[in-house]
């Protein structure tokens, strides 16, 4: 079922329930840059915000969700344990330092922000540990492959609630998001305007002009009626805006095949399989 609203929720595989439309900060500067981003994108209704240790931009962040006036319990913040992290008892500090960052008791979930091979595997055993004492409300990843997510249940105790990774219509990611559909995992796009690469499709762009829409507005919807959870980044206060405004319209079938026609299976970022940081 395609959500109707920008509060609109998925329920994740423990029952939580997670806006399926957020902000992503990746790369908004700690300071005016990400303070502001964030609380105009919860006064004009956002309700989930994702971050990462890596971002560096966390202190930011909590400061804008203290300063916007809207109950905790109403919004959904989601940070990520970095590579350098990674290993059981490291991953438990870092969450510490993450929550005191973002001046919060509680995360709504915790992702694991790459494979990091030989240290996945304890880093999933310290989320689950935050999970099982009430620290966070979910747990999940990023960047796992079939392959990843494979060895990673093989001795999970806690399923995955959520597998983000790059998802735009020139990586549409078929067989991996068949494979988290049958796990239960739910699937999140990050990048899902391909790094502002995909703005200048021409076909992407007649499908846009028939329905007065944007480029960015058709591909979120796109990502939206695939059932993926989305979070464009913005710091410019119109386009927080303007990426949000796609539930008064549906991409038909047609438009929607078009679209999904474009896969390339084209990374802009880097290969979960071969990455150096």
């Amino acid at each position: 079922m395609t959500i109707a609203h920008l509060q609109d929720t998925v329920t994740l595989n423990n029952g939580v329930n997670m806006p399926q439309f957020g902000l992503g900060v990746w790369k908004v500067k700690e300071g005016d840059e990400a303070y502001n981003a964030v609380k105009h994108a919860i006064t004009h209704g956002y309700r989930a915000i994702d971050t990462a240790a890596a971002y560096k931009n966390e202190e930011s962040v909590g400061q804008a969700i203290k300063d916007s006036g809207v109950p905790r319990e109403e919004l959904f913040i989601t940070t990520k344990v970095w590579n350098s992290d990674q290993g059981y008892e490291s991953t438990l500090r870092a969450f510490d330092e993450s929550l005191a960052k973002l001046g919060l008791d509680y995360l709504d979930l915790y992702l694991i922000h790459w494979p990091v091979a030989g240290k996945y595997k304890d880093t999933w055993k310290a989320l689950e540990k935050l999970y099982a004492d009430g620290k966070v409300r979910a747990i999940g990843v990023c960047n796992f492959h079939i392959h990843h997510l494979e060895d990673l249940l093989a001795d999970a105790t806690v399923v995955p609630a959520v597998n983000q990774v790059e998802f735009h219509p020139q990586l549409s990611q078929e067989p991996l998001r068949a494979f988290c559909k049958a796990q239960g995992i739910l699937f999140e796009g990050w990048s899902p305007l391909g790094n502002g690469k995909l703005l200048d499709n021409t076909t992407i762009k007649v499908i846009a002009d028939k329905y007065n829409k944007s480029v960015a507005q058709v591909i979120l919807r796109w990502h939206i009626q695939n059932d993926a959870i989305t979070i464009p980044k913005s710091v410019t206060p119109s386009r927080i805006e303007e990426n949000a405004d796609i539930f008064d319209f549906e991409l038909s079938v047609m438009d929607m095949d078009t679209i999904n026609g474009l896969n390339k299976n084209e990374r802009f970022g880097s290969d979960p399989d071969n990455f150096n940081f």
